[in-house]
């Protein structure tokens, strides 16, 4: 448990790296390093110091091979969110894609009747302040996506004023290309640099010739799905994860937990998707569906009972998944590992 714990108080702010032996004596093996300094491991007189001069300069998640051993070794991302600057009718689609995405969506206006219809939608916080008062309490991360979809390119102003200058993954704009120059170059004259300003997703969305506010709305998320998946190779411990392995959700239940740390061909999840398997059935996540998760669940259940870990290979191109409609198909590699 104590992995975790450290885990979950990481500064997401730094570059974590963990690194985690999949085979062979030390299986099970773990390494957390931050910024460069080691931060919790499990076995000390591991050589860490070698393995640690494989790390990717990439930076995305991979199995690689040290002497005669398999080493996972998984860049940690935060969870990604959403902050909609502005409640008006193209944010309710935007806000019901967000839940069906699974992205917590943070939804700021200064009118109360608006920020209630955001509720109602499915947000997952309103705040109800000037822009630039609540934007102040936001801080922002590499895994933040903001949009800024405001009543006029005033508020625009204040609001990419106000984000700019914060971590980010993504900063999309609505608006005309006339609207558009006039808030870039009045922010321009202002002291931002060009090279910052140039990075705004601007006119916001993929170009899909999108019309009514739920078209804009499609055209925004699959340009924000295009950002993240590109960046894709983190691993992400979601909060239904530590609340499931350290707030006791669900008593005294043995669990092991599920990685992908390896894929080839089109599988339909990435590297460093994870799920939780409990000893009565519960998953927590999932890794793809279907009856390759199940068999995955039932490899768990055993792991759980012979207390191991153990490094197993999914084959996703067989008749099987053609049976279950899986039009992708590819071959994964999943660690399981039981918790204690």
């Amino acid at each position: 448990m104590e992995f975790f714990r450290v885990l979950k108080e990481l500064d997401l702010n730094k570059e974590n790296i963990v690194l985690t032996v999949l085979s062979g004596n030390n299986i099970g093996d773990k390494l957390i390093v931050s910024d460069g300094a080691k931060v919790y491991t499990n076995n000390d007189s591991y050589d860490w110091n070698s393995l640690l001069e494989l790390i990717p300069f990439d930076k995305k998640s991979r199995l690689v091979s040290y002497k005669k051993e398999k080493v996972y070794i998984e860049f940690i991302s935060q969870n990604y969110s959403v902050v909609v600057c502005g409640a008006g009718h193209i944010s309710m689609p935007i806000i019901k894609m967000c839940q069906l995405l699974n992205l917590p969506v943070t939804v700021i206006d200064d009118r109360i009747k608006f920020l209630n219809n955001a509720i109602s939608a499915g947000a997952d916080k309103a705040i109800c302040e000037s822009f630039e008062k609540a934007l102040s309490n936001i801080k922002g991360s590499k895994s933040t996506f903001f949009i800024i979809v405001t009543r006029g390119h005033r508020y625009d102003q204040v609001c990419l004023e106000n984000i700019i200058n914060k971590e980010n993954a993504y900063i999309g704009m609505i608006g005309s290309k006339v609207r558009v120059k006039k808030v870039l170059d009045y922010l321009e004259d202002k002291g931002i640099s060009r090279e910052k300003l140039d990075k705004v997703y601007t006119p916001i969305g993929l170009n899909i010739g999108a019309e009514t506010p739920a078209e804009i709305a499609v055209a925004i998320m699959a340009e924000i799905i295009e950002v993240k998946n590109k960046a894709k190779g983190f691993g992400v411990y979601s909060v239904e994860l530590f609340d499931a392995i350290l707030e006791n959700k669900y008593g005294e239940i043995p669990r092991a937990l599920v990685t992908i740390v390896s894929r080839r061909g089109s599988a339909p999840r990435e590297v460093g998707t994870k799920m939780l398997v409990l000893k009565d059935g519960t998953m927590v996540g999932t890794i793809g569906g279907g009856c390759v998760e199940a068999d995955i669940m039932q490899e768990a259940l055993l792991a759980m009972d012979n207390q191991v870990c153990k490094l197993i290979q999914v084959d996703m191109t067989g008749q099987e998944a053609e049976d279950e409609g899986m039009v992708c198909g590819g071959v994964v590699e999943v660690f399981i590992e039981p918790i204690n």
